[in-house]
């Protein structure tokens, strides 16, 4: 699976952890590996929702220090579908009923070994394809062409 990744300045702290685990897959990784500069989540989250839109990436792992504001972010994009998961239940039921394609995690909510469990549960679990989840899907993409700014705009 081609997988995108991205830290911000805080995040990098799980850096090692979730390139650990993706040691067999393609990784494509938009950085940062240093603390010594500020880097702004919503860059990453940009690079990495960008990544997933034009097809580079299938899914991504976005890290900040609280999960917080890259979930807040990526959830800005079209098609992009973000959580934050800090258990495993999460990590695959986002995925297998909401078709999550970006895992948020928080470095200053959990530690390495739950990171490498987390990863690993978002990338083995499948969207189930239920009739159910496609239409909440589709009510989500409809929001995404009604709504801008949280206000209704012509479909």
């Amino acid at each position: 699976m081609k997988v995108a990744v991205a830290f911000d300045h805080r995040g990098v702290h799980l850096r090692d952890a979730v390139l650990e685990v993706l040691s067999e897959h393609e990784v494509i990784d938009f950085g940062t590996d240093t603390d010594a500069v500020r880097i702004d989540y919503p860059d990453k989250a940009r690079e990495v929702g960008e990544a997933i839109q034009r097809g580079v990436a299938e899914r991504a792992v976005l890290v900040c220090g609280s999960g917080v504001g890259a979930a807040v972010a990526a959830c800005k994009m079209t098609g992009i579908r973000a959580a934050i998961c800090h258990d495993t239940y999460s990590a695959h039921q986002g995925v297998e009923h909401d078709d999550m394609n970006v895992l948020c995690l928080g470095s200053e909510v959990v530690g390495p070994s739950l990171a490498r469990e987390l990863v690993v549960t978002f990338l083995n679990a499948t969207f189930n394809g239920g009739e159910r989840y496609v239409e909440r899907l589709q009510k989500v993409a409809e929001m995404e062409r009604t709504m801008k700014n949280g206000e209704i705009t012509a479909a």
